[in-house]
């Protein structure tokens, strides 16, 4: 495995691991990993999920990112909730955070050049817009992407309750945390309007993946899905196990199904909630597997009740958009099916040399519009919506303009991409990760906020 060593806000280093070379069983995708303090604090959440969490030394968490994915036609969105208004939890960590953003397949690279990715940008036409509205799934919804050259969501994944991988099911303060929803309506005042919770299965379904839902890990998360959505953005439930469940890779689809349907029972009632199956899945048996898998949660969710949500299915080799042609998901991901309609492809694109997000060099100003390319070209042919679920960059000029770049290019082709979510907020960041949109402080936060505001839904 390559390294990548940053330097904490405490003053210390940790090193966050980057894409591997081997095939890994576990999480080998810079996952986050706290190192707990022993004399750290750590006060339960209960339902309104009212958290202090203040160790005394810093703890060390690497978190995970990563590249790619596809989704299929959607329907127009839902803008009511019945989600009710949760109390803002106070938050308040010295804990620094190593992350280690990871997404990119150590296997094919897709070479684009810029005027092939300035092509593509150029054919968001009408004409290619209604190609890709004229499509329709068996429910005879029409297909809709954004609007008007907009983005229909920007946001962040907000990282924490997803770190301790191998701390299992691990300690509230000391191996995990949950959002600061204080920061997140920092974030919302920013015009942000979507926001990804990363979670762990074992956590949620500690006795087996079939199993009862843990009711404490289970009511924090409610609380901050409710604060998400009573505010009128949407949350995003992710899975970020990467195909895998206790370390071992997943191939029973039925199960997988039996684990979505007890997941979405909970939230089937509210509209803005968004659900992601998996995160990142990579060295899987097969491709098959993985779109096997995906249309298992697909089939657990609608049977749930809940049919009015959003559904993100994601592709293997980390998602990659880069890769998304020449790594098997443009072959096996598009047959995926839905009856609402409602399924986005969520792919994840980082700007370093080996698309892994644990740089914060670009390799070039140009390069987020070209590693989009021909991930956009696939959408379009095939009648997909995308979303950008992962992306984050340096706090340079080359990165700022690649960054700025891409995002221009989701806007041009918003036919077929909903939007880009950042990677990554959560208070365990601390200030020297280069892409921490943790206000108010976070490195990323303080280069990119008002890059990022341009782009917001409501300064559209």
């Amino acid at each position: 495995m390559r390294f990548s060593t940053y330097l904490l806000a405490a003053g210390l280093s940790a090193t966050a691991f980057a894409a591997p070379v081997a095939v890994d069983t576990s999480y080998d995708e810079c996952e986050a990993d706290p190192v707990p303090s022993s004399s750290a604090v750590a006060v339960s959440t209960a339902a309104a999920l009212s958290t202090s969490i203040v160790p005394t030394t810093a703890a060390a968490a690497v978190a995970t990112p990563s590249a790619s994915s596809s989704a299929a036609a959607v329907a127009a969105p839902s803008t009511s909730s019945s989600a009710a208004a949760a109390a803002s939890p106070s938050v308040v960590s010295s804990a620094a955070a190593v992350a280690s953003p990871s997404t990119s397949s150590s296997a094919a690279v897709v070479a684009v050049t810029s005027s092939s990715a300035a092509a593509v940008a150029t054919s968001a036409t009408s004409s290619a817009a209604a190609a890709a509205t004229s499509s329709s799934s068996s429910s005879g919804v029409t297909v809709s992407g954004g609007t008007n050259g907009t983005m229909y969501w920007l946001g962040v994944s907000e990282s924490g309750a997803e770190f301790g991988q191998t701390v299992l099911p691990g300690t509230l303060g000391t191996d995990y945390t949950w959002p600061n929803t204080t920061a997140i309506q920092t974030l919302i005042d920013l015009g942000m309007n979507v926001f990804r919770i990363p979670i762990l299965m074992e956590r949620i379904s500690p006795t087996s993946i079939t199993g009862a839902l843990d009711t404490t890990y289970l009511a924090d998360l409610k609380t901050v899905v409710n604060y998400v959505t009573a505010a009128g953005s949407s949350a995003v439930i992710d899975m970020h196990n990467y195909g895998r469940y206790n370390g071992v890779t997943m191939s029973s689809t039925s199960d997988f199904q039996t684990f979505w349907n007890n997941v979405a029972t909970e939230f089937a009632t509210n509209d803005l909630v968004i659900f992601d199956c998996n995160n990142e899945y990579h060295d899987m048996p097969t491709n098959t597997i993985v779109a096997e898998l995906n249309q298992a949660c697909i089939d657990g969710i609608r049977a749930a009740g809940a049919t009015s949500q959003y559904i993100f299915v994601e592709g293997t080799s980390y998602t990659g958009a880069w890769t998304w042609t020449t790594s098997g998901n443009s072959e096996y991901m598009g047959n995926i099916t839905d009856p609402e309609n409602k399924v986005i492809y969520e792919m994840h694109q980082y700007l370093d040399s080996d698309g892994s997000g644990t740089s914060g060099t670009c390799v070039s100003s140009t390069i987020g519009a070209e590693r989009l390319a021909a991930a956009t070209t696939w959408l379009r042919e095939n009648n997909k919506i995308g979303v950008l679920g992962e992306f984050a960059g340096g706090a340079n000029t080359v990165c700022e303009t690649a960054v700025t770049g891409m995002l221009d290019f989701v806007k041009a082709n918003s036919d077929v991409w909903m939007g880009a979510l950042w990677w990554a907020a959560g208070p365990w960041w601390g200030t020297s990760y280069f892409s921490s949109m943790e206000p108010s402080t976070g490195e990323g936060f303080v280069a990119y906020k008002d890059i990022l505001a341009k782009y917001a839904p409501t300064a559209a």
